[in-house]
């Protein structure tokens, strides 16, 4: 132990010789075998594992998987030639995950050839972009949409009319041609009704966000034919914040329903609240803000909708109009708020982020 300790310190003292130890980049340096020999401040805090407590283990007790494969560090200590990629995918042994821009180069430490790994944490950064793509994907989604709805919301009305007149000419067995016609289209009207969304401002007043999930769950129990438990993690400390009770209940309740479709009886969903500070709500930083999980141990949703997942017409399920989700969302963003989705099998977890501090809605 005492070695280890010597062995560190004369191992900061040459690496600071040749990179300062303050560089904001995290470095990790490892030797032939893939072993760790030193970690800069930077990377420390990336990990958050101290160099003592990685120091001569080997860079496969630390990452479980990684989308940088082994052979390449072994490619590189053979041919000297660095390499970049970007976009990496690091997953460790307790399964937490980071996304890093990485550099690999060789260098001569200690009169022997190692690999110096130079990697910039992007989880953030990419989920900004992401999350900016996909509102602005909505947007442009919802107002092609709408334009067509209207389009198609003013030929029905005149449809209907006329067969409501042409009704009035008819009898017998003729009328229910002209009853088929209108029928159909009140249906067509209805749909094209709640592809344009809620079309009515948010009645905003400062209240208890737990007050409209109990009401929420007390609803779900009321009709609940699989008996699945709903569980909740509330935080008492979150104080009162300004929304529109009816909408964001609705909002949730149409998340907690869906789940409920989706997953079988030996699931359960848990409702959690969390004061969330610092957050990127729609491109904007949001100094406080409160945030709202709904996680179920289900299924997950299908990967191939997930990144549409909030479009209307897109649904996970045969049966789905593919319009609840699409209609959480306008809800949530008349709250000038935030929703999300993250899944995989065995945990799915919609998270909505609404401001608390100082932020007029």
């Amino acid at each position: 132990m005492l070695s280890n300790i010597f062995e560190i310190k004369q191992n900061k003292i040459k690496f600071q010789q040749v990179l300062p130890n303050h560089m904001i980049t995290a470095m990790m340096l490892l030797n032939k075998n893939l072993v760790i020999k030193y970690l800069n401040p930077a990377a420390e805090a990336i990990l958050v594992k101290s160099l003592n407590s990685l120091y001569n283990q080997s860079i496969e007790d630390l990452i479980r998987k990684a989308s940088v494969k082994k052979e390449r560090f072994v490619q590189l200590l053979s041919s000297g030639q660095e390499f970049n990629d970007g976009d990496v995918m690091v997953e460790f042994m307790d399964q937490a995950q980071i996304t890093i821009d990485l550099t690999a180069s060789s260098i001569e430490f200690n009169n022997e050839p190692h690999i110096l790994l130079e990697f910039k944490q992007i989880d953030h950064q990419k989920q900004i972009s992401e999350e900016a793509f996909q509102h602005q994907q909505w947007e442009s989604g919802r107002d092609l949409i709408r334009g067509l709805a209207h389009e198609i919301k003013n030929p029905l009305g005149g449809l209907r009319g006329a067969a409501q007149l042409l009704d009035n000419d008819l009898s017998g067995e003729q009328k229910e041609y002209t009853a088929m016609i209108i029928e159909q289209a009140d249906r067509l009207t209805n749909l094209v009704d709640r592809l344009l969304g809620p079309n009515q401002l948010p009645k905003i007043s400062k209240q208890n966000i737990h007050v409209a999930l109990e009401k929420v769950i007390q609803l779900v129990n009321f009709n609940n034919p699989k008996g699945i438990k709903l569980y909740r993690d509330y935080d008492p400390s979150i104080p009162d914040i300004k929304f529109d009770e009816d909408k964001i209940q609705q909002a949730i309740l149409n998340i907690v329903n869906n789940a409920i479709q989706a997953i079988d009886s030996s699931n359960t969903i848990l409702l959690k609240t969390r004061v969330a500070s610092n957050q990127i709500i729609n491109g904007k930083r949001v100094k406080l803000g409160v945030q709202i999980s709904i996680i179920d141990d289900g299924p997950g949703i299908p990967e191939n909708i997930q990144g549409t997942l909030f479009y209307p017409m897109v649904s996970g399920r045969s049966d789905g109009t593919g319009l609840g989700l699409s209609i959480c969302q306008t809800l949530i963003h008349q709250h000038r708020g935030k929703l999300l989705c993250t899944s995989q099998p065995g945990k799915t977890e919609f998270t909505i982020l609404l401001p608390i501090c100082g932020d007029k809605i």
